[in-house]
């Protein structure tokens, strides 16, 4: 079986709350309506829309898992769609479907970031490969976004010593070398690596150092 056959069959047999939520962007009313019904027998939740506008106004916008869109589309066209994407949410991942074969704008689309652009009639097994990859990447980067919002969170919780602890035991230094370089006793920069660990939830200097790297914080 193909790689896109064996993920829509694990996609049918995850929960609803699992299945892979896909946008569909396409001005052409027959078009549309048979992509989301071809998308919708494979397994996928699908929503449809006539313009980039109105995916934009959706209340539910950033829930998609992927957004299959005719790169020329009215008024706001895909690549533009694709832009404003990017910078309203960058975890999302966008495939572009089109009726005209255009090399270089496939081209400058993956720059930008799209997992795929396909010439209309579009090939089933490829556009679902493609859905599925573009899912998969979209859930990765929703969930390192995630946990990057919580752990700003936490660390936002420290004193600010706490912070210079944090960033020194880190970077590799012994609670004496921390306690010399803030000028303050070993005792007091276990107490301080205590209170850490606890606020930031860390069961180990391992997972602190870990944290340390999402949140891009190195000892200068």
């Amino acid at each position: 079986q193909s790689v896109a056959a064996n993920g829509v069959q694990n996609m049918k047999s995850q929960p609803i709350s699992k299945r892979v939520r896909v946008a569909v962007i396409e001005d052409d009313d027959s078009v549309r309506q048979a992509l989301s019904f071809q998308l919708r027998t494979a397994g996928f939740e699908v929503a449809a829309y006539s313009s980039a506008e109105e995916l934009l106004e959706a209340s539910d916008a950033k829930e998609f898992d992927c957004v299959v869109a005719d790169i020329y589309l009215p008024k706001m066209n895909g690549l533009q769609l694709q832009e404003e994407l990017n910078r309203t949410i960058p975890y999302a991942s966008i495939v572009f479907i089109t009726g005209h074969g255009d090399l270089s704008l496939g081209m400058h689309a993956m720059r930008k970031g799209a997992v795929d652009f396909l010439e209309k009639p579009v090939d089933e097994r490829a556009l679902l490969s493609s859905i599925a990859r573009g899912a998969d990447i979209s859930r990765r980067r929703r969930a390192e976004r995630s946990q990057l919002v919580g752990l700003e969170q936490l660390h936002r919780s420290l004193t600010s010593r706490e912070r210079e602890v944090f960033t020194l035991i880190t970077s590799g230094l012994l609670n004496k070398q921390v306690a010399a370089e803030l000028g303050t006793t070993e005792r007091t920069v276990k107490a301080h690596r205590a209170s850490v660990m606890v606020k930031m939830d860390a069961g180990s200097l391992a997972d602190l150092v870990r944290m340390a790297g999402v949140l891009q914080i190195h000892s200068s």
